[in-house]
C-alpha cells in the first residue's frame, strides 16, 4: 500500500479530536476542575454545525466560544457536542461536529491544540508542529471574533512560560 494512501494527517487530527472530547466528557460530568476553562474555535460554515440565525449573522465562518462561568446543558456525543451559551443576553444552543472543531485552548493548563481545515484536504498533512505561545494564545470571547487562522497543517500548541530571549549579547545589551 503506498504511502499516500494513508491518510495521516486525517489519522492525527481524528486521534487528537479525541483529547478534546474526553475533556468535555469530563466536564459534563464532573463541572469545570478548578480554574479550568476552555476556549473553543469552530467552523459554522461546517456541514452539521447548528446555530440560531442571530449567532451566524454576526460569525458566518468561524468564531470562538468560551466554556467557564455561563454555559448550560453541556452534552457530548460521538458525533459532536452541544451547549447552550448566552450572545448578548440571548441563549443561543449551538450543536458542533467534531470536524468543525478548529483549536481548543485551555489557559489554565497552558494547553491548546490548533487544526487546521485547508491541512484535512491535503494528501500527506504534516503532523502536529509546535507553534510559538506568542502565535496561538486566543483573544477571543464568547461572542467575539476569532484570531483569524493561517491556514496549513496540524498544530500542537505550548503556552509555558516565556523563555529568556537567546538572541541577546553576552554582556546582556
Amino acid at each position: 500500500m503506498p504511502a499516500a494512501d494513508i491518510e495521516y494527517g486525517k489519522l492525527l487530527q481524528s486521534a487528537l479530536r479525541t483529547v478534546v472530547r474526553e475533556v468535555l466528557v469530563r466536564t459534563q460530568a464532573e463541572g469545570l476542575p478548578g480554574e479550568h476553562h476552555f476556549y473553543i474555535s469552530l467552523r459554522l460554515d461546517h456541514p452539521g454545525t447548528e446555530a440560531p440565525p442571530f449567532v451566524r449573522q454576526r460569525h458566518a465562518e468561524e468564531m470562538t466560544i468560551v466554556l467557564q462561568n455561563q454555559f448550560w446543558d453541556l452534552a457530548v456525543e460521538d458525533a459532536g457536542f452541544a451547549v447552550t451559551l448566552r450572545f448578548d443576553g440571548m441563549p443561543a444552543r449551538l450543536r458542533v461536529p467534531w470536524d468543525a472543531v478548529v483549536a481548543f485552548f485551555d489557559p489554565a493548563a497552558e494547553f491548546g491544540l490548533r487544526f487546521d481545515l485547508p491541512g484535512l484536504a491535503a494528501a500527506g498533512t504534516p503532523g502536529p508542529t509546535p507553534v510559538p505561545a506568542a502565535a496561538a494564545a486566543p483573544a477571543a470571547k464568547d461572542d467575539e471574533e476569532p484570531p483569524a487562522s493561517d491556514g496549513g497543517e496540524a498544530k500542537v500548541l505550548s503556552f509555558g512560560r516565556p523563555r529568556e530571549r537567546r538572541d541577546r549579547d553576552p554582556d546582556g545589551e
